[in-house]
């Protein structure tokens, strides 16, 4: 069984605009209470209990949010910062500062600003050979990475905003992995916008038959813009009130 799992927040997360200028937008407030705090509570009851996080911008005010909730949440916090400096950015960069504590067991992998169901948590505590990410069908795949999969459900490639249609299950970036993630890290370079890109790691992983496919069953939340605030308060009163 899988006990750990490692959650990227080390980004700015300019799109939230003034609601994250002073503070990371993973602790916004939705109904009294940071953004994070639910990331974790869930993680906990579907059984995740080691978390590594990978903090960055304005990381002080994440470690004091996790120093008041120990008693709750048992993390280990890395600075990317420390480890790449500010200037190297990307979504490949968090699994390039964990490789020391995660990279001999398999784990799971999650950002910051999103959120799961227990269910669908639960459901990726797959303990085998094989990379996984979870897929979601959507009105309107044109707006994300797109799973082109084969007939056995192995992952041959994530297309990044397709201008023509290629399917409708987005990459929701709920993400296992094995330790074999790790050896592809040094084979990625820049991408179009300058940035170390998860899905190009993931893409060379699909290439050798490695990933799976598995569709959620319940919600995935994007706390991203400043419009997702009342969608993700919605969702967690309809849960926790």
């Amino acid at each position: 069984m899988i006990k750990k799992v490692l959650i990227s927040a080390a980004g700015r997360g300019t799109r939230m605009l003034d609601l994250s200028a002073n503070k990371p937008k993973h602790l916004i407030e939705v109904n009294g209470r940071p953004f994070l705090y639910y990331l974790l509570d869930n993680l906990k009851k579907a059984g995740f209990l080691e978390v590594v996080m990978v903090v960055g911008y304005k990381k002080e005010f994440i470690e004091d949010f996790l120093q008041r909730h120990s008693d709750e949440f048992k993390v280990t916090v890395v600075n990317q910062f420390d480890i790449l400096g500010d200037k190297k950015y990307g979504t490949a960069c968090p699994l390039e500062c964990v490789k020391d504590l995660l990279g001999k067991e398999n784990f799971l992998s999650v950002y910051g600003d999103n959120l799961y169901s227990v269910e669908d948590l639960r459901n990726f505590n797959i303990d085998d050979e094989y990379n996984y990410i979870a897929g979601l069908e959507h009105q309107q795949p044109q707006n994300y990475g797109v799973l082109h999969l084969d007939e056995e459900k192995f992952l041959q490639e994530i297309i990044e905003k397709p201008q023509e249609f290629v399917g409708n299950l987005i990459n929701t970036g709920l993400y296992k992995f094995t330790p074999e993630v790790f050896q592809y890290l040094d084979k990625i370079s820049l991408s179009p916008r300058g940035e170390y890109e998860l899905t190009d790691v993931i893409n060379l992983l699909a290439k050798q038959k490695k990933v799976k496919a598995l569709g959620l069953k319940n919600i995935w939340l994007d706390f991203g813009r400043p419009s997702d605030v009342e969608k993700v308060e919605d969702y967690i009163r309809q849960k926790y009130d």
